[in-house]
């Protein structure tokens, strides 16, 4: 889908700190272009029902989670506080700060997506609970096909 237009109604958060691919590596749109059909949301896969999948993203200071497509409704709890970097296939880029609490939830309509990745670039730990509806307008991504369930960086 070309026309990102759905994702100024989507809840995406922080602020704003480039657009139109500013800054963006030659080795980070290769990323995008290779894993821009990842279903793998998170980096640890915690359960799968027939309902919904549970993921874990678990990121130490300067770790980042490559970059991965949500097709699915689905929402994000932040279980402690922290910031990230968040690049966007749409070309933005945004820095966000959480609240350990802080949930957001995710809607997409039929052939929509959001492609991107987040970095922690704070000094604590970046934790995640997302969950993925299986019941959503889009048929969910395979997410059998990658077995590393580890961010970017850890050995």
């Amino acid at each position: 889908m070309s026309d990102a237009t759905f994702l100024s109604d989507l809840p995406l958060a922080g602020d704003l700190v480039a657009t139109g691919f500013d800054g963006w590596s030659d080795e980070l749109r290769a990323e995008f272009e290779e894993h821009s059909h990842d279903g793998r949301v998170g980096s640890r896969l915690l359960s799968e029902t027939d309902r919904v999948r549970v993921w874990e993203i678990r990121l130490a200071p300067g770790e980042r989670w490559h970059a991965h497509r949500h097709v699915l409704d689905y929402f994000w709890t932040a279980v402690n506080a922290g910031r990230s970097r968040q690049h966007t296939h749409d070309g933005t880029v945004r820095e966000v700060s959480y609240s350990a609490g802080e949930t957001r939830h995710f809607t997409f309509g039929p052939g929509e997506y959001l492609l991107h990745d987040i970095e922690n670039i704070g000094d604590t730990p970046l934790v995640f609970t997302t969950v993925e509806h299986l019941d959503s307008a889009n048929p969910p991504l395979d997410v059998q096909g990658r077995s590393d369930d580890r961010p970017e960086g850890q050995a």
